[in-house]
């Protein structure tokens, strides 16, 4: 396997291999270029945005300041909102669905490290070797139609958040979130069902657990 085989399909891989840091690349040039335009220069921004994202629809805004690693795996769907100050950590997949609402300073992280030290660390490594002394792996998120993730919210790596959720503000979502949920906290918890009533998958109305 290539080393973007071996990150695409959740294993250790070399995150400083040459075709990462070509990305990496790549991805900030296009950032900065994004970065520099005017408020109102919303065609040439969505056109930078086509050439950053793996795919993105229609009605779609970001915005600034936006950080991300690599932008090839993010993909967005249709009327989309990502307000200013996000981040995210693209090394496996990200995935929004349509009609998400993403509040200022969210974090979307698909890239970890193992837990124990002795995994960790790359086997062989000493202090004076130059070479990158950790093992990276990363998993993919996915974000479902007519969710709302509240102001700081904080995504961990091979998360799903089912269709309809309202994730509240300052929540960690460590595990699984199922369609229709509040849920809110660190670590994230659902607190009720919602969306009971609603014919279709739309935006729902402001919760007080929202910022």
């Amino acid at each position: 396997m290539t080393e973007l085989e071996k990150c695409m399909a959740g294993e250790w891989y070399d995150c400083h291999e040459k075709t990462f840091l070509t990305f990496k690349q790549t991805a900030r040039e296009l950032l900065s270029r994004y970065h520099a335009l005017a408020y109102g220069q919303k065609e040439e921004k969505t056109e930078l945005l086509r050439q950053l994202f793996g795919s993105i629809g229609t009605n779609v805004s970001v915005g600034l300041p936006f950080l991300c690693d690599y932008g090839r795996n993010i993909h967005l769907g249709n009327n989309v909102s990502v307000n200013m100050n996000c981040t995210f950590v693209d090394c496996n997949k990200i995935t929004v669905g349509n009609n998400v609402l993403i509040a200022s300073n969210v974090q979307l992280y698909t890239a970890a490290h193992p837990v124990e030290l002795s995994e960790r660390l790359t086997p062989g490594w000493t202090p004076d070797r130059e070479e990158y002394f950790c093992r990276t792996y990363a998993l993919p998120i996915t974000i479902g139609n007519g969710c709302w993730l509240g102001g700081g919210v904080i995504v961990l790596p091979g998360v799903t958040i089912g269709d309809g959720c309202v994730i509240g503000a300052g929540s960690v979502v460590t595990k699984d979130i199922p369609p229709d949920s509040l849920a809110v906290g660190n670590p994230c918890r659902v607190i009720r069902q919602i969306n009971r009533n609603a014919p279709e998958r739309i935006l729902t109305v402001p919760d007080k657990h929202m910022a």
